[in-house]
């Protein structure tokens, strides 16, 4: 029996794992450090955009998700980002954990994206009871939207124990400029940015500042949204690859890994079979740079 506190009130809910559910484990996940506190946490994480958004939320629609966040904290995952933009996916990660019993276990991230203070409050005490948290992990300003005003509200809140971290996102290259004055001018804790073996923008100037400010690195769309696996799936990983990875998603990730100012990748998926894949990248070696550099060859062959 597990408990949400939610916008209709506080919820009970009865689970048991399903008999089909597939678990497995990781042997040695590695764990990165946040800068600004030396807290380790695991370098593959999941992220929920459009997967942990469902049509609906009865229990067989739900099912696959369930299965797919069980198999994720079974094998040590624990990061897992969210945002109010995304749906459900903020209801459905309070509800899930708590049924796994696992939800004050879990590093837990969401987003204010939203204009004005008023507005940021009410939605970042939304989005709490959402998740059935008193107190979020890392809390971050969604595109850096209105996040003059949204970050005072945010430092606050870090000082009243209600976040422990904050920080700031972006998806779009385009957008990197303004990040990078953010990253100059304020001091935050965690910085999301899109990078990946095609997409390599932040690595011009981003991720080596945020490693000379100390500021952690969450990176969404490894998989730059599932077109870069889909483009790759019918051909053969690289030979060289086969010297740290076994499959596309598990290469794609240790080449994100391989930087040294990234913190944790979280790619989405609500399949257990892509997660498997996923989350072997967070064991084993890392490819170095002259074969990170084969990799971007291949692929931009």
């Amino acid at each position: 029996m597990s408990t949400e506190y939610g916008g209709l009130g506080l919820i009970t809910f009865y689970y048991s794992p399903p008999p089909h559910a597939v678990l497995f484990s990781i042997p040695a996940m590695i764990e990165r450090a946040i800068p600004s506190s030396s807290e380790k946490i695991p370098a593959i994480g999941i992220g929920t955009w459009r997967t942990f958004d469902p049509p609906s939320t009865s229990e067989r629609v739900l099912a696959p998700i369930r299965e797919t966040f069980s198999a994720f904290v079974s094998a040590g995952g624990r990061v897992i980002d969210s945002s109010p933009m995304y749906g459900k996916s903020e209801m459905v990660v309070g509800r899930l954990s708590h049924e796994l019993g696992v939800n004050a276990n879990l590093f837990i991230a969401s987003k204010v994206w939203t204009s004005g203070r008023a507005a940021g409050v009410w939605q970042m005490t939304e989005s709490m009871k959402l998740l059935g948290r008193t107190q979020v992990d890392l809390m971050q300003i969604h595109n850096l939207v209105d996040w003059r005003t949204q970050l005072p509200t945010l430092r606050e809140w870090k000082a009243e124990g209600r976040i422990r971290y904050i920080g700031i996102t972006h998806y779009d290259p385009s957008a990197y400029a303004a990040l990078e004055a953010v990253l100059r001018s304020e001091q935050v804790d965690f910085v999301q940015l899109a990078y990946s073996a095609t997409v390599r923008d932040a690595a011009d100037r981003l991720l080596p500042l945020a490693a000379d400010r100390g500021v952690a690195v969450l990176v969404n769309r490894p998989f730059e949204g599932g077109g870069l696996l889909s483009r790759n799936v019918k051909r053969a990983l690289p030979p060289f690859a086969h010297a740290f990875a076994a499959t596309w998603s598990e290469a794609l990730l240790k080449f994100v890994l391989a930087h040294p100012a990234v913190t944790c990748a979280i790619p989405a998926t609500a399949s257990v079979e892509h997660l498997r894949d996923n989350l072997a990248a967070g064991e084993g070696r890392l490819p170095i740079d002259q074969e990170c550099r084969e990799l971007v060859s291949y692929l931009s062959s």
